[in-house]
C-alpha cells in the first residue's frame, strides 16, 4: 500500500500557498511579506530556511511577471541595471559573511527575527501608499525620461538587496514606492514592471546562496507552488470584485501582526 503520509503532510503548506497566491493575485503585492512569517509562526520553519524556501518560490513566480512586463515593454532596464548593481553586490557580501563568518543559529534566527520586525511594518506602510504613489503615474507618458538619480538608485538597490536576503521582504511594495519617489515622471506600468524585472535576479541570487548554504527545503517549494499558482490566477481572475481601499488595509494590519507575532512567539 502506498504511503500518502508524507503528501497528506504537505497538503496545509499548499492551503497557505493558495491563500497567500490568491492574496497576492487580488493587491499585486505581500507575497515575501506574507509567505516567511507564515511558514516561521504557523509551521514552525526555521528562520533562514523559511527565507532561502521563499526566495527560490519567489524567483519563480517573478519570472513570469517580469517576462510579461517585458514583452509589453513596461520594464526600464537602465533603472533595472542600477538596482541591481547594489542589489546583488549587496546579497553577494551578505551571502558571505553569513557562510564564513561563524555565527551562532539562534543569533542568526534572531535577526531575521528582528529584520522581519521591521520590514513588515514598513511593507505594510508601502502597500496602503501605493494606489496614492501610482495616482501621480497614471497620466505620465512613455516618453517621460527618469532624472539622473544613479547614485541613489544603486544606493537604495544596496539597500534592498541586504534586506530581501537576510528577511526575503521588501522586493514588492517597498520596492515600487521608493522608485516612484524617485522617478516621479515615470509612468506607473515601467515603475512596476521595473521593480519585478530587478526582483529576477535578486531574489535568484539570494535564493540560490541560500540553497548553497542548505536554507531551502525543496518539499516545501513544491507544496508552496503548487497552491500559490491556482491562487494566483483565481486571486488575479476576481482582482476587480473585491474593493481595494478595503483589501489593502486588511492586508497591512495583518503585516503588522505578522511583525508581532514574531517577536512574541
Amino acid at each position: 500500500m502506498i504511503d500518502l503520509s508524507g503528501v497528506v503532510a504537505l497538503l496545509p503548506l499548499a492551503g497557505a500557498g493558495f491563500g497567500v497566491g490568491f492574496l497576492v493575485g487580488l493587491t499585486g503585492v505581500g507575497g515575501g511579506a506574507l509567505m516567511t512569517p507564515l511558514l516561521i509562526s504557523s509551521f514552525g520553519v526555521p528562520p533562514s530556511v523559511a527565507v532561502g524556501t521563499d526566495l527560490l518560490y519567489a524567483s519563480v513566480t517573478k519570472t513570469v511577471g517580469g517576462w510579461r512586463h517585458h514583452v509589453q515593454e513596461n520594464v526600464d532596464w537602465p533603472i533595472v541595471l542600477r538596482l541591481a548593481m547594489g542589489s546583488l553586490p549587496a546579497s553577494i557580501v551578505l551571502l558571505a559573511i553569513i557562510a564564513y563568518v561563524p555565527l551562532d543559529t539562534e543569533a542568526m534566527a534572531g535577526w531575521i527575527r528582528f529584520g522581519l520586525a521591521f520590514a513588515l511594518p514598513v511593507s505594510a506602510l508601502a502597500i496602503v501608499l501605493y494606489p496614492i504613489m501610482m495616482k501621480a503615474h497614471v497620466n505620465g507618458t512613455e516618453t517621460d525620461g527618469p532624472p539622473k538619480r544613479a547614485v541613489l538608485t544603486v544606493l537604495f538597490g544596496a539597500a534592498l538587496g541586504f534586506l530581501v536576503t537576510l528577511t526575503s521582504v521588501g522586493a514588492g511594495a517597498i520596492g515600487v514606492v521608493v522608485l516612484a519617489l524617485l522617478f516621479p515622471a515615470l509612468p506607473a506600468k515601467r515603475i512596476v514592471g521595473s521593480d519585478i524585472a530587478h526582483a529576477v535576479p535578486l531574489t535568484l541570487v539570494a535564493g540560490a546562496g541560500h540553497l548553497g548554504l542548505g536554507h531551502v527545503d525543496f518539499g516545501i517549494l513544491a507544496a508552496l507552488l503548487v497552491g500559490s499558482i491556482p491562487g494566483i490566477l483565481l486571486g488575479t481572475r476576481l482582482a476587480g470584485v473585491a474593493p481595494e481601499w478595503l483589501l489593502r488595509p486588511l492586508l497591512a494590519i495583518t503585516l503588522c501582526y505578522a511583525a508581532y507575532a514574531l517577536l512574541t512567539k
